[in-house]
């Protein structure tokens, strides 16, 4: 059953799977919109974490350039939808590919801060340049893309236009991830010396991996200013970057699919629980706390163990430990 949910197809019909069940699992157009949007940027983020073992602090960056790309070119320029996602594409691969090779010259924990420190800088140059960001306030009534001359207005209609794309940039994310490119970002993960011995540019593989995910989530930022109709500045705060990198800790950084269970369990919780509690956040602090104590694969972790007892096999986190065989009494040795 394991070796089942391990393979690639599996993880892809899992996705379609999941943009069909929402419309009928949710009442709110928006929320469903909001799940795939933010499923594309967890993704994204566990192509660095899970994939490279990068802990980024700066994914907030390029969501955020995103939104204010669709605000830009959508309010100030006469460019179709499909044109401004390449540029937000774009803009968010080349940004990221700047920060990716600055913050790689440093690890561990300079790393972590070199990507916090990108994101705070990031983040007071769209407060302060008002004039093209609109500072505090972001950019307003960003409109949503048409088809056949018919405005997408209704949030159900919106979701059609996001599962394509989502589904679209998953499975261009799961063929990378299942590349030579992507298994040589596996092996720079779990022994980053042995890769650059045998001759792998870690460096560039690296930077590679920092521009994908880049113009990724700056699609997923372009699509949630369409979503809400606001680039807001809240999009580039490091406060983002961290939701994402808590949405790709609870789905687990096993596969991308986690990520899609991340984000829908984040953003469900967080709409249900914001309107019994405002101070939801605390039992998400008790959840966290929980998942890095007992389910370090998040998630998907749990859906194979669950794979396994069925099974009757070990998951593959908690392998049997090796026990004596003793022989029964009264049996032949």
């Amino acid at each position: 059953m394991t070796s089942f949910l391990g393979r690639p197809l599996v993880h892809f019909g899992l996705a379609v799977a999941t943009v069909l069940a929402l419309p009928l699992l949710l009442r709110s157009g928006t929320l469903a919109s909001e799940i795939l949007i933010y499923a594309l940027a967890v993704a994204a983020c566990n192509l660095l974490l899970g994939y490279t073992g990068l802990l980024s602090f700066g994914q907030g960056i390029f969501f955020g350039l995103g939104s204010y790309v669709a605000g830009l070119v959508l309010l100030r320029t006469p460019l179709p939808v499909p044109v401004m996602l390449v540029v937000a594409l774009a803009v968010g691969a080349a940004t990221a590919t700047a920060v990716g090779w600055l913050s790689i010259r440093r690890q561990g924990v300079y790393f972590v801060m070199l990507t916090l420190a990108f994101s705070q800088m990031f983040y007071f140059l769209a407060y302060t340049s008002s004039g093209l960001t609109g500072g505090d306030n972001g950019l307003l009534d960003v409109p949503r893309p048409s088809l056949g001359g018919a405005l997408l207005a209704d949030p159900w209609s919106y979701y059609a236009y996001v599962a394509v794309l989502f589904l679209g940039l998953f499975a261009a994310l799961q063929r990378v991830a299942l590349s030579t490119f992507g298994r040589t970002l596996l092996a720079i993960r779990d022994n980053e010396a042995r890769a650059s011995a045998i001759g792998f540019p870690v460096r560039t593989f690296k930077v590679a991996a920092f521009a994908i995910s880049g113009a990724v989530t700056a699609v997923a930022g372009a699509l949630h200013a369409m979503l809400i109709g606001v680039a807001p500045l809240s999009n580039i705060e490091y406060h983002t970057s961290e939701s994402l990198l808590i949405m790709t800790i609870i789905g687990g950084s096993a596969n991308l699919f986690a990520s899609v269970l991340g984000a829908a369990a984040y953003l469900v919780a967080g709409d249900l629980l914001s309107a019994i509690w405002p101070r939801w956040l605390l039992l998400l602090g008790l959840i966290l706390i929980g998942i890095a104590l007992f389910m370090q694969r998040g998630l998907w972790g749990l859906i194979e163990r669950a794979a396994a007892l069925v099974s009757r096999a070990p998951a593959p986190d908690d392998p049997a430990p090796d026990r004596p065989v003793v022989p029964a009494e009264g049996a032949k040795p």
